[in-house]
Formats: structure tokens, sequence, C-alpha cells
């Protein structure tokens, strides 16, 4: 059996937009299911709002998002999660990284490290901060 992890995004009235922003960046299919398409709305001015979002990378990347209602507390936190993607060929990983810099502030350039022969970590402009490295095998 296999367990994927899948980021799930947390917005207010943002999701839309930074999925698509996913989508461009990291290639892939984006679904949006609006609270109208579910027949969900609380708030006639949310009604087109992303109840349940995501994008699927012909890589294996996976993010999921939503807006969260206006009848729902909501605090995106300073660092409530890092998405971390990891891969086996840095071509690949420096493509991805090249998509989710626009606009980002880059916390750690994309190079060599100590554990890794490519890693970088950056914001992107919604506030949500991602590590990339290419994976290394370690002993076991």
């Amino acid at each position: 059996m296999t367990v994927d992890v899948t980021p799930h995004l947390n917005f207010r009235g943002r999701a839309r937009e930074a999925l698509t922003f996913y989508r461009d960046a990291l290639g892939g299919e984006l679904v949006l299911v609006t609270y109208a398409d579910a027949h969900a709305v609380q708030d006639p001015a949310e009604a087109d709002q992303v109840m349940w979002g995501q994008v699927v990378a012909p890589s294996g990347v996976r993010v999921m998002a939503y807006d969260v209602p206006a009848a729902t507390a909501y605090d995106a936190g300073t660092i409530p999660f890092f998405v971390s993607l990891r891969g086996d060929d840095a071509d690949e990983v420096s493509a991805l990284w090249s998509g989710l810099a626009d606009g980002a502030t880059v916390l750690q350039d994309l190079g060599p490290s100590g554990w890794a022969p490519l890693y970088g970590m950056l914001r992107d402009r919604f506030g949500v901060t991602w590590v990339l490295d290419v994976a290394v095998a370690y002993p076991a």
C-alpha cells in the first residue's frame, strides 16, 4: 500500500489564484469545486470561492487548497508548515524552483548544501514556504 502526503493549504478568498499559480509553476491539472458547485453556499458573496481544489502534476506533486468561509475563524499563522518537494533529478527540481520563485522571497538560494546536492527554500507570494531538494540515498 502507498500513502501520499498532500499539503492542504487554507486561504481566505485566494485559493483559486494560488492553485492556478501552482498549476502554472509545477505543471499538471487543476480541479476546482466552488461552494456553489457543491450546493454548500453559506454566504452568497462566497459562492464562487473554492470549497475544494487540487493540482496534480505529472511529476507526482499534489497540492490541495480551499477558501475558509468568513463564518470560520482564520489565521494563516507565521510558519504553520513547509511544503517539501524532493526529487532525484536536479534539472526537474530546478525547473520547479523556477516556477515557484515568481514573486517569491528566497530564504535560501537553490544550490549545493551539506546534506543534498541541491537545496533551496522560498516563501511564495501567498506566504507558503517551500523547501526543494535533490534526494540522496542515506545508508541504512
